[in-house]
């Protein structure tokens, strides 16, 4: 493991002072990379002089803005630990998670003000506002800092920021991310896409998970690129970027692209512009991958976790269509396993769980050393709940979570694929699946299905479809049509969710 390394913001300002690293145009506001170093080190001074330390947490509650990088590298320069906080959160959801995390304070975004203020309240947590005008305001507190000098190195081993596990299934973790895991990221990713100096890219997922960080937003400042910053997605404010030739590196989820493919304007749209689209955060189906192929535009699968960096793997451009639905192989500091019940790998072709290892993978969760211990095998591989396979040629295909798969009459079925096959479907914009109890059959599949605009598939029709193109044990028993599912801020479906919705 990397032992040090060198105050990675100073060291970009020196190597490239005059070139753009962040721009915000909602706000018309850009930063060189030596305006970017010059405002960590001032807002360094301010958190020193509100007594923050090495090894302190520094919660922070905001949108997408270019502070929060100034606020990320801050950190770096005292040792303090960066805490973003999940904005979409109610006040009485936070409140727990200050208390567990103890930050010495917490900064807030002027949207965030109120429930920044409540969160904090049964705690006595002092909180600050990035908008706040006067002398109390982070700003102004910075303005009047003398540029903190820093430390002279960053150990590699040392937590830089802590980031909330998807909480698709249970309470958030706060998953630790280290200097070092940020500088593998940024290898493992940037290698993969082509990150450099001229490399230009968007930042609209929130900034609270993985992907808002790591992809491609901190590796591309390592490598001294231009970040625009959005405070979230708007597919308008993304199509105007990909138009105007803003960006020629892309990083969405499904959701994401899946709403970009429903603009309008998709089909006249020039997307040869970005050289590099990327794709993580859940499976992407296979009929939006032929989508934007067909606009020229070839979406490399890939898949990570917040333990990881969150890279791990990512699809190649030229093997896109001919392994459509693999995520990949994994990436140069990355290794991967797919193992059985009894902990052996198995065979190419056989299904089991996805293990990880390599510099990139977190040394743990703040503050939990059970949940720490359990996430580990014996032999220090990562279990990541994923089920996986891996074909003749290595690449790697995810059959979704452990716990999702569900068995049916003694066989195994994996939602993922269902609802892949239930993608494909003219009639359908996106269908998650989930088991049910049956008192025959002990479980089966209960499909919840949005249908495109007009469209008038009956349960009927989807369920020969499905049973044209998958094992009859697999296709789902009942069919619910809903307007929308919920999903937490990645545009991850939130399964334990779906029976609350009203269906018709």
């Amino acid at each position: 493991m990397i032992p040090h390394l060198p105050d990675l913001v100073a060291k970009r300002a020196e190597l490239s002072p005059d070139r753009v690293a962040l721009h915000e145009p909602g706000r018309g506001l850009t930063l060189t990379y030596r305006d970017l170093d010059t405002a960590a080190a001032r807002a360094a001074g301010a958190l020193a002089a509100l007594d923050v330390g090495p090894g302190d947490r520094v919660a922070i509650l905001c949108r997408n803005r270019i502070e929060f990088f100034t606020l990320l590298f801050a950190c770096a320069k005292l040792g303090a630990v960066l805490t973003p906080l999940n904005w979409r959160m109610p006040a009485h959801e936070l409140g727990p998670q200050i208390e567990f995390l103890r930050p010495r304070l917490l900064i807030h975004g002027r949207e965030d003000q109120a429930v920044a203020a409540a969160a904090a309240e049964a705690s006595g947590l002092t909180i600050v506002g990035l908008d706040d005008p006067g002398v109390g305001g982070f700003a102004a507190r910075s303005a009047a800092c003398v540029p903190h000098p820093g430390r002279d190195a960053w150990p590699g081993e040392e937590a830089w920021y802590l980031i909330g596990t998807s909480g698709t299934t249970g309470r958030p973790k706060a998953v630790i991310n280290t200097y070092a895991m940020a500088l593998v990221n940024a290898i493992n990713i940037g290698s993969a896409v082509g990150l450099t100096s001229e490399s230009r890219t968007v930042c609209f997922l929130p900034l609270f998970h993985a992907g808002g960080v790591g992809l491609h937003a901190l590796p591309t400042l390592l490598v001294g690129g231009r970040v625009t910053v959005l405070p979230g997605f708007d597919a308008g404010a993304l199509m105007g970027l990909i138009r105007s030739g803003e960006l020629d590196a892309f990083f969405g989820v499904p959701a994401v692209y899946l709403q970009l493919s429903l603009q309008p304007g998709f089909d006249g749209l020039d997307l040869s512009g970005v050289r590099s689209w990327a794709c993580g955060g859940a499976p992407l189906p296979d009929s939006l991958v032929t989508r934007f192929a067909e606009r020229g535009a070839l979406v490399c699968n890939g898949m990570g976790m917040t333990e990881t960096g969150p890279t791990m793997f990512l699809m190649d451009p030229g093997s896109v269509l001919g392994k459509i639905g693999s995520v990949g192989k994994p990436q140069l500091l990355a290794r991967a396993r797919i193992v059985g019940a009894d902990g052996r790998d198995v065979e190419p072709g056989a299904t089991g769980e996805l293990w990880f290892s390599g510099p990139g993978v977190t040394p743990g969760y703040w503050g939990d050393e059970a949940a720490t211990r359990a996430a580990f095998a014996p032999d220090g591989w990562l279990r990541s709940g994923d089920l996986g396979r891996i074909d003749g040629d290595g690449y790697y295909y995810v059959a979704g979570r452990l716990k999702e798969m569900f068995i049916t009459g003694g066989e195994n079925v994996f939602p993922a694929e269902v609802e892949n096959v239930l993608a494909s479907h003219p009639d359908v914009l996106e269908a998650s699946v989930i088991a049910t109890s049956d008192p025959r059959w002990g479980e089966v599949g209960r499909a919840y299905v949005i249908l495109r605009g007009g469209a008038g598939a009956c349960p009927e029709t989807l369920d020969a479809y499905c049973r044209g193109r998958l094992a009859a044990y697999k296709a789902p028993k009942t069919y619910a049509f809903v307007e929308d599912l919920p999903r937490n801020a990645m545009g991850k479906v939130l399964k334990h969710r779906l029976t609350e919705l009203d269906v018709r």
